[in-house]
């Protein structure tokens, strides 16, 4: 309904409360999105805060501004389901890989204490029904990583203890979701054995139908359409979608299904990439907000305001939370042994409460497990723990930093300055500034440098035209992905010289060059222009030929030559690889040359980051190419530590090595050439220096 007023000449319609109108709804909650975060981090909260204050103030329990439409529900639900997958994609999974024992036993440990208490207390304190206490439990079991921004400020994140919280995650959020399943077909057909069988059915479809059809699907997509990148994202939501789908179909929760793709995506979507900072940028705009302005819009204050019960209920979830993830982690320090330093920051760390606990609860609402009050009960946890998790996290990581049990160290230096030269020639420029990316910080201070150089007897102005076309889109990528790119056209006769003197000019710490398998006439081991770049640069330089996208990458075999480790840069070479397998979460395999495999697993331990890896000994380099060729896969990336001529850790089979690598099943392969005459430099990457 519309109130109509007269202004002298001129009508307007004026609309009625709550409003109706998709567009009026649409630009409010837009302006919650930005003003709500805004406003609450000058409070030192979380952003997600802000929009579910706002959204309670605006809803009906408010002011009454905003109506709970099917519209808002829709968007709110899709959110819910984009938040859950995005949960999932960011897990660490690495980290739980690397020390799988710690993060179950914390995850487990964590979980299960504040479950079981929680259980027991809501059911025979507080008199629930048995499925909503245990969904109730499963709320406050879970954990978010609120906190994390402070660990990371305070550089311990390599810690042992805290790799382990990061681990745990992974258990604490799946069993919470398994709760929800359990529960909610509980509270339709009561509890039973054949209940639990049906739902173990179903999970075991849902998660085996993901894990074994989803990845080899993405793979196949990534390698095959890269024409533009949001055709990715596109896939990356449709598979989410079908995933939350094929969730609904055997009768569970949606958002069960979009968790489980994320997880099984984690390793296709890494971080920093330009596929998973549009992921990020399009949830975290759009629709996470609108799940969260949705939460707001069910909180009612008057249910807070009348009377004792939101209040008694939050105040036993948040006591019951806090005692029992303390417990959990005092059991948990007296196992591993970890000091109470390193416990402080797994308990500030275990406190925080935002996504799953959300996600649950508001699940909960829709079955009519819960009702208001249990509602707005959560959101008083969340307004807490916003505050005391990030607290307890500052003090506890601020005495780990200091008293030097923050973990091995970060050996890494400062964000890398890249050269990146392009010749006309390439057809797969996206996939090389990817794998560019790849070997940048998180900081991402410095841009990549992509240079072209322009034999003079070209059509020069013509070809700088095209140039620029060229070198938009490739600014565009760099904007996806959130790394500045410089571009540059050069003019000169020799363009080898071009490139050497555009890596001075630039001061750049790597160049990275593509190849297209071709030779000159010469033979040269890569080409005319390429062998002088080597010839004249000191620099490191990695020479790729990527047959399929660096993001699909499953294993890395690195070839290392008999007595590269003696090179002057072979500790840069090491991390230089280790930063491309760990951003793509790769495995990774040394295949030695006359190497020890206990020389070289010392070796590869002393660099950043720390990963897991196999060493597999050959006799000669008669054995490699024959290696290569049976151990490797579609999805493989070989890539050699490589001397240049003349310098330590130089084998003449280097030179035909680049040639036979060609044929290899993954046609993906890169060879590091490394840094020259400054072995002081090499030394930044070492941990233990």
């Amino acid at each position: 309904m519309m109130e109509r007023a007269v202004v002298g000449t001129l009508i307007f319609d004026w609309p009625e409360l709550p409003l109706e109108e998709p567009v009026l709804v649409f630009a409010i909650a837009v302006a919650a999105f930005l003003v709500g975060p805004l406003a609450i981090k000058r409070l030192g909260q979380p952003g997600i805060v802000g929009i579910v204050l706002l959204g309670a103030i605006f809803g009906p329990g408010g002011v009454g501004l905003v109506e709970q439409t099917d519209a808002i529900e829709l968007l709110g639900t899709v959110g819910l389901i984009y938040l859950l997958f995005t949960v999932g994609l960011e897990l660490d999974l690495r980290g739980f890989f690397e020390n799988p024992s710690s993060a179950a036993l914390f995850g487990l440990t964590s979980f299960t204490l504040p479950f079981l208490v929680g259980v027991a207390g809501a059911h025979l304190l507080l008199g629930f029904s048995i499925p909503a206490a245990a969904l109730l439990a499963a709320v406050f079991a879970s954990h978010t990583l609120l906190a994390y921004p402070i660990v990371n400020q305070y550089d311990v994140t390599q810690n042992r203890a805290v790799t382990a919280v990061f681990g745990g995650i992974l258990f604490t959020d799946t069993l919470a979701l398994i709760v929800l399943a359990v529960a909610v077909g509980a509270a339709d057909g009561g509890l039973s054995v054949a209940l639990l069988a049906n739902v173990g059915v179903s999970l075991a479809v849902l998660f085996l139908l993901t894990w074994f059809v989803l990845p080899p699907l993405a793979r196949w997509f990534f390698q095959n359409f890269t024409e533009e990148s949001y055709f990715e994202f596109l896939f990356v939501v449709a598979a989410f979608f079908a995933a939350a789908s094929l969730a609904a179909l055997v009768e569970v929760e949606p958002i069960l299904g979009a968790f489980v793709a994320g997880i099984a995506l984690n390793r296709l979507i890494p971080e920093g990439g330009t596929l998973m900072n549009r992921i990020e940028f399009v949830g975290n705009a759009l629709f996470i907000p609108f799940f969260l302005f949705y939460v707001g819009i069910l909180v009612d204050f008057g249910v807070i305001l009348e009377g004792l019960d939101t209040l008694q209920l939050a105040a036993f979830i948040i006591g019951a939370m806090l005692l029992t993830k303390w417990a959990a982690v005092q059991l948990v320090g007296v196992i591993k042994g970890y000091t109470g330093t390193e416990r402080g920051v797994m308990f500030g760390l275990s406190t925080g409460q935002a996504a799953a606990a959300l996600a649950v609860t508001l699940v909960g609402v829709d079955r009519g497990l819960f009702g208001e009050v249990e509602l707005n009960a959560v959101v008083l946890m969340l307004l807490v723990t916003a505050v005391v998790s990030p607290w307890l996290t500052s003090r506890a990581s601020n005495r780990l930093a200091l008293t030097g049990e923050a973990g091995e160290g970060d050996g890494r230096p400062r964000d890398l300055r890249i050269l990146l030269p392009l010749s006309h020639h390439a057809d797969l420029q996206r996939r090389l500034l990817e794998f560019a990316f790849t070997f940048k910080s998180e900081h991402r201070e410095e841009p990549v440098h992509v240079l072209t150089v322009i034999d003079p007897t070209e059509d020069t102005e013509e070809r700088v035209e095209a140039l620029d076309a060229e070198f938009e889109e490739i600014r565009e990528v760099g904007n996806e992905a959130e790394i500045h790119v410089d571009t540059e056209t050069r003019i000169n006769h020799n363009p080898a010289s071009g490139i050497v003197r555009g890596a001075l000019e630039t001061q750049a710490d790597l160049i990275i060059v593509g190849w297209d398998a071709g030779r000159s006439l010469t033979q040269r081991m890569f080409g005319t222009v390429i062998d002088q770049v080597l010839a004249k640069s000191r620099l490191p330089m990695v020479v790729a030929r990527l047959g399929h996208p660096i993001n699909t990458t499953e294993r890395m075999v690195v070839v290392v030559p008999h007595g590269v480790d003696r090179h002057e840069g072979f500790f840069e070479g090491v991390y230089l690889l280790k930063t491309v397998a760990d951003r793509v979460e790769a495995d990774v395999e040394l295949v030695l040359v006359g190497g020890s495999a206990e020389q070289y697993e010392r070796l590869f331990d002393l660099v950043e980051p720390e990963l897991p890896a196999t060493f597999t000994e050959l006799e000669s380099w008669g054995e490699v190419v024959p290696h290569l060729e049976e151990s490797t896969a579609e999805n493989d990336l070989v890539s050699v530590l490589a001397a240049r001529r003349g310098s330590v850790g130089y084998h003449s089979e280097l030179h035909d090595l680049p040639q036979a690598l060609v044929d290899l099943p993954s046609h993906s392969f890169v060879v590091v050439h490394l840094r020259e005459d400054d072995p002081e430099y090499d030394r930044q990457f070492l941990r233990f220096d």
